[in-house]
């Protein structure tokens, strides 16, 4: 009777720990599943953003000069640049010298092709500057650099497009620059995830915006993407599957824009700004932001259309910052650098640039204190 108790007993004890050995590997199989087991292209919808702390969004936003950016970015921007034009070559050169400069050793490429306009056939350009080339996924920042085109009967003023969109491509400039060092150190880390900015050519319709005659660069770009292997050499997923979220800014620059929901799908990265803008503003870190609210993740507005179409059409996750309503100055000559809002721009460059890091998983170096020093 011993015996046989004490035989039971250890039998029932070694099937105890087979049984702890078995949940144990469930949940580490489940654990495994969940995170690493999910397909690259999944990993879009289960991302999460960390939260920088006070601390290091002072650091990351110290870098950041609207003075500088006005003088190094937005002023060569202001040229009359429709597509074909020598300001439009100027403007390319520029955006790609400047990204050229930087330690984070952007890759930048250029979409060349020719479309049929209202004027005959027209050269475009795409301008594709990708951070990490080697990573899977790419958070995206785009915007249009061309300027509307008038007849030369219109020539006695030339249109700038300040706010659509100079001051978008500035931005991201800006952006590029002032997170410099954040960039670097987030491409070296080995990361899956990385930032592409997309500058396209032929946004603005040459005659009368219809199908055809508008979005050239976008289009031609989408399609491409579209067409192209990502990474090298896969036979299911192109380049499209690997943008997370694609974030197009325009009519960027008057004073008090209103960001309002046009994508369900992407409300909570509208929130995400939304939560942005309130922490900034309990820091100090805005200027003239009294009574001023940027974001409206709650507000629902119609579809514009702009440059994302033909991505949204694909499938891609869209957060279209546009302002509704539009700027007073929308396709008129008044849409130049003395309508501009210095506050609204400086304000919008820390919003932007607190949520690239923080969808990168990017966090700033902290000064050395002085006083921890030996």
């Amino acid at each position: 009777m011993w015996r046989g108790a004490t035989t039971t007993m250890a039998e029932r004890s070694h099937s105890a720990s087979k049984m702890r050995l078995f949940y144990t590997v469930a949940i580490w199989v489940t654990f495994i599943h969940c995170t690493d087991g999910i397909p690259w292209t999944q990993k879009k919808l289960h991302h999460r953003a960390l939260t920088l702390t006070q601390d290091e969004i002072s650091a990351a936003l110290s870098h950041t000069d609207l003075d500088q950016m006005w003088l190094r970015d937005l002023r060569p921007l202001l040229v009359t640049r429709y597509p074909g034009s020598p300001g439009s070559q100027a403007v390319q050169e520029h955006i790609k010298t400047t990204l050229g400069s930087l330690g984070a050793g952007w890759e930048v490429t250029e979409d060349k092709f020719a479309s049929e306009t209202p004027y005959g056939t027209l050269p475009f350009t795409n301008l594709v500057a990708t951070l990490n080339s080697s990573a899977n996924r790419r958070l995206v920042l785009a915007c249009h650099y061309d300027s509307k085109y008038y007849p030369p009967q219109w020539h006695g003023r030339e249109f700038l497009g300040a706010t659509d969109s100079a001051v978008p491509c500035a931005m991201m400039l800006e952006l590029a620059r002032a997170l410099d060092e954040e960039l670097k150190a987030q491409k070296s880390s080995n990361s899956d995830l990385t930032l592409q900015l997309l500058f396209f050519d032929g946004e603005e319709a040459l005659f009368q915006w219809t199908g055809t005659d508008s979005l050239y660069g976008s289009r031609h770009l989408a399609q491409k993407m579209e067409s192209t292997p990502h990474p090298a050499g896969a036979t299911d997923t192109n380049q499209l599957h690997g943008i997370d979220l694609f974030v197009l800014m325009d009519l960027i620059g008057a004073p008090s824009p209103r960001f309002c929901n046009q994508f369900p799908s992407t409300t909570h990265w509208l929130s995400r700004l939304q939560s942005i803008e309130r922490r900034l503003h309990s820091m100090n870190q805005l200027v003239d932001h009294d009574n001023v609210q940027y974001f409206w993740p709650n507000q629902p507005v119609g579809h514009v259309q702009d440059d994302h179409i033909p991505f949204l059409n694909r499938g891609v996750p869209i957060l279209h910052l546009i302002p509704s309503p539009f700027p007073s100055v929308w396709h008129t000559f008044d849409d130049n650098e003395q309508n501009l809002d210095r506050s609204t721009i400086q304000n919008l460059n820390k919003i932007l640039q607190v949520f690239v890091l923080e969808y990168l998983n990017a966090r700033p170096a902290l000064p050395a204190n002085p006083q921890n020093a030996p």
